[in-house]
């Protein structure tokens, strides 16, 4: 072998030792990123913005892939949580969908029914009621109209009523013969859950009262109506 020939075989030798510490360096860097980062798990991420207190469905998340030790302990990997649930909060485009962002509906008891009202969004509801909120619905009722003697008074109605579910803020466009939707240009739609004999109250109340009113009442403290609490009129004040 010439010299010539010793010097090719000595090349070829550094090349092969060359590619040989180039793979370990990949292997090794692969080894580390994979230590750092780790296995991928799936989770879900909001597609469009979804409004607090809206039933959620499947289709509004998609899914993807992401390292697992990123991953918070509450974030939802199974979709299915989201049966029958409804979102606590508002729920952002592109954020991760995590188990406190979503909660049950509230179920109606033996004996009740679901009622939805139309409530002034002004007067009524403020942006503090909630799904799972108790009020007390006050309806208002005009002299007008009525029997002879009847005067105009406010009454409850309804005591501890419980709200199922909040709806969207709704734009209205009252009949201009309807002098009870005069200056009511938005409201928003209210399920409760009542008794059948409360539900025939408020759906007399929606149709017939000059105001349907709600009044937020503090958490797990319902009202106690004592005797002459229930409704009141101008002329109890000017008596006293």
């Amino acid at each position: 072998m010439n010299s010539r020939q010793r010097r090719g075989v000595l090349l070829l030798c550094l090349s092969i030792l060359c590619a040989l510490a180039a793979v370990a360096g990949v292997i090794t860097l692969i080894g580390d990123v994979n230590s750092k980062v780790g296995p991928e798990v799936e989770a879900y991420r909001v597609k469009a913005d979804v409004a607090a207190y809206t039933a959620l469905q499947p289709g509004q998340f998609e899914r993807i892939t992401m390292p697992e030790r990123w991953l918070s302990e509450n974030a939802v990997t199974d979709l299915s949580v989201v049966k029958d649930k409804i979102a606590v909060t508002d729920l952002k485009r592109g954020s991760l969908l995590q188990e406190d962002m979503v909660a049950k509906r509230p179920a109606l008891e033996s004996g009740q029914q679901e009622i939805a009202i139309m409530i002034d969004a002004a007067t009524g509801v403020a942006g503090k009621i909630t799904t799972g909120s108790l009020v007390n619905i006050f309806a208002t009722f005009d002299d007008d109209g009525r029997e002879k003697g009847a005067v105009a008074e406010s009454r409850i109605i309804v005591a501890n009523a419980r709200v199922l579910d909040v709806g969207r803020l709704t734009p209205l466009d009252p009949k201009k013969d309807d002098n009870r939707g005069i200056g009511i240009r938005e409201a928003v739609p209210i399920t409760f859950a009542l008794s059948t004999t409360d539900a025939q109250r408020v759906a007399y109340a929606e149709s017939f009262a000059e105001h349907v009113r709600l009044a937020l009442l503090p958490k797990n403290s319902p009202t106690v109506l004592r005797p002459g609490e229930g409704s009141y009129t101008l002329d109890e004040d000017k008596n006293k």
